[in-house]
């Protein structure tokens, strides 16, 4: 199974467009999980005609993505319990909120957005992974996604993109 993960893609509809690199590679994915602050219900449409998604909503959605969209996701998929949180507060704190939300449910993989940072660490024996932001350089180093690949033995193979 091959995840793209996006976050923080902060588009507008009268600007509901995705960088082609990024479109060309989600189409190799057989889903796609969005952390959080699409802004406008555009993004979710045009992801939808590239694969399957599951999205949560961010701080800065509009109530067009906020009434459709919850806080949290727990996926399970291949095995592996996955939560998906936009994130909240300082970007340093971001782990500890993260943990705070979810270690309770024991997950393999926690995927959030927030901080426009590209992480990929374990961290008690659990994935922290935010794919960074795909349109934004303004609080990220570079634009990024991600991609996770669950094997069917289990493995989990993670990795942050340049675009």
């Amino acid at each position: 199974m091959r995840i793209g993960i996006i976050s923080d893609t902060h588009l507008s509809r009268g600007n509901c467009e995705l960088p082609a690199k990024l479109v060309k590679e989600l189409k190799k994915c057989n889903l796609i999980i969005h952390a959080g602050d699409l802004v406008d219900i555009g993004v979710l449409d045009l992801l939808n005609k590239i694969s399957k998604v599951h999205a949560v909503r961010g701080n800065m959605d509009c109530n067009n993505v906020s009434s459709k969209l919850g806080v949290k996701e727990i996926l399970n998929i291949e095995g592996k319990k996955i939560c998906v949180m936009h994130g909240y507060g300082h970007p340093d704190n971001l782990v500890n909120i993260l943990k705070n939300e979810f270690f309770s449910e024991k997950p393999d993989i926690i995927i959030f957005g927030h901080s426009h940072v590209p992480k990929n660490e374990y961290i008690d024996g659990v994935l922290f992974f935010n794919p960074g932001s795909a349109t934004d350089t303004v609080f990220a180093p570079y634009r990024s996604y991600g991609t996770i690949e669950i094997s069917k033995d289990g493995g989990i193979k993670a990795d942050i993109h340049k675009l």
